[in-house]
């Protein structure tokens, strides 16, 4: 390896460079990590936000992902596709559609969160586990606004 190779001392501390490319690491893993369960990232993001509640509506679900509700529409059609969610009327507000997980994306989610979670670790695995525990607090005090 020359020294021309690598991101040289400039590079090596912008922040932009290393969340870019810590984002693009973490992106490979959980892309293999998802392929054998048919889904990818923004398909577990959407599974993830519908369960553990009492069911949501796709404009509850857009909001908690932070996306528009076209886009939202676009996702719940391909995995309803995959047999992953179903979508019926709200019973007391027939203009609402509730969603929610199927047995198949309830047993496809579990699966993927292990196997995301197996990713997470070797993403982190140069780092200590306490360093690891800082990272992902320091991650979600940028990321996660109060109220937000």
């Amino acid at each position: 390896m020359s020294s021309n190779d690598g991101p040289g001392p400039e590079l090596s501390r912008n922040l932009i460079y290393l969340l870019k490319h810590a984002h693009l690491r973490m992106a490979e893993l959980t892309t293999k990590a998802l392929t054998p369960y048919g889904i990818d990232g923004r398909e577990l993001g959407v599974l993830l936000a519908l369960t553990g509640r009492e069911p949501t509506s796709q404009q509850q679900a857009a909001q908690r992902l932070g996306i528009d509700r076209t886009t939202m529409v676009a996702m719940l059609d391909a995995l309803e596709a995959k047999g992953l969610v179903s979508r019926h009327p709200d019973a007391e507000d027939r203009r609402r559609n509730v969603v929610e997980l199927t047995d198949a994306g309830k047993d496809t989610l579990r699966q993927a969160v292990k196997a995301t979670d197996d990713a997470e670790r070797e993403f982190l695995a140069r780092l200590t586990p306490q360093a690891a525990e800082q990272l992902r607090n320091s991650l979600q005090t940028i990321v996660i606004r109060p109220n937000g």
